[in-house]
């Protein structure tokens, strides 16, 4: 995502270079007085009426290219909380967006991208793990599409035995889990994907955080028809978090 507008703001800066060469050479030979005979090549050379027309449209890809990684950058930022690392009231569809920036090129050639956000207020808790956790239930959602689906993400919230909590869900439209590999998938180690593509520690690892969160993960799949994570967390984030 990065290396494509670094690309062409230093292609952009290559062109930028060769046009300020010509210019240069063209002033500093009228600033010396050369005759009109030297000045011609320089000036036919410099393109002057071309660069005019060129030179402002380079300048302006190359800083909306600039201010895409600037973006790119700051989602990255929020994705992972570098500066926020303590339990802290956090917003879940800030998380869940940059998060989503960070997955695009794993999801956009496969799926498209529906949200039912609900009103969710700040939620206690380590945001960068968080979003860890939604970062493996979309990419294991892309995996599991061929093409053309859909991956829905929708929250909202829920009174349980007294307590308020707020639940973020990843739906697909993939292949969908047999009731064996659901029984198996938050194990440690344990992927259904080809040898080299994963490590089977993504969901052992989401499990783990959630339940850290004083959360919990539903599982919802049937094979050929998609699959359904809801993880549930308190509001008020884990009694050790308090």
């Amino acid at each position: 995502e990065i290396n494509n507008p670094i690309g062409f703001v230093t292609s952009n800066l290559g062109s930028m270079k060769r046009y300020v060469e010509g210019l240069l050479a063209l002033l500093q030979a009228q600033e010396a007085g050369r005759p009109p005979e030297e000045l011609a090549p320089l000036r036919q050379a410099a393109d002057i009426d071309y660069v005019a027309e060129d030179l402002p449209q380079l300048i302006k890809e190359s800083e909306d290219g600039l201010a895409r990684v600037k973006k790119i950058v700051q989602d990255l930022k929020d994705f992972s909380r570098v500066d926020q690392s303590e339990w802290q009231d956090a917003d879940l569809h800030a998380g869940l967006d940059s998060t989503l920036n960070m997955v695009l090129n794993e999801v956009k050639y496969k799926a498209r991208i529906d949200k039912a956000y609900g009103a969710v207020p700040p939620v206690r808790c380590l945001a960068g793990q968080l979003n860890q956790v939604f970062m493996n239930l979309i990419v294991n959602a892309a995996h599991a599409i061929q093409r053309d689906g859909v991956i829905t993400l929708s929250t909202g919230t829920e009174q349980r035995q007294g307590a308020d909590w707020a639940w973020v869900e990843v739906r697909d439209n993939g292949c969908g889990m047999s009731p064996e590999v659901q029984r198996r998938i938050f194990e440690p180690f344990f992927t259904t994907k080809p040898v080299g593509q994963g490590t089977g520690l993504g969901l052992s690892l989401s499990f783990s955080i959630i339940k850290k969160h004083g959360g919990h993960i539903d599982l919802h799949s049937n094979p050929g028809d998609g699959t359904r994570f809801r993880v549930w967390l308190p509001v008020h984030g884990p009694e050790e978090a308090k």
